[in-house]
């Protein structure tokens, strides 16, 4: 399954929580997850989508390191089941 299928599942799986995924393009950062997931009672959770069975790069991973240092949590989804059990852990 490609990535984009992916995403666009998870941000309408998102909204149907009534929460919000921004799309993160950051030109100065290369290497940023590619949603930031607000959920109700300020829940922030940043996620990087990959195709199925596809990995984040050596770049990427450093990111998701830097922000769970900063408290971020940082979840990687590369299938609708991991977007669902995404989903259900906050239903």
């Amino acid at each position: 399954m490609r990535e984009r299928d992916i995403e666009n599942y998870l941000v309408s799986r998102v909204k149907g929580l009534g929460g919000m995924a921004f799309k993160w393009s950051s030109p100065s950062h290369r290497g940023v997850p590619d949603r930031i997931i607000i959920l109700p009672h300020g829940l922030v959770i940043a996620v990087e989508v990959k195709a199925l069975g596809k990995r984040p790069t050596k770049l990427q991973q450093f990111n998701h390191r830097l922000l769970r240092k900063l408290g971020i949590d940082v979840v990687v989804i590369d299938s609708k089941l991991k977007a669902d059990n995404f989903i259900g852990n906050f239903t």
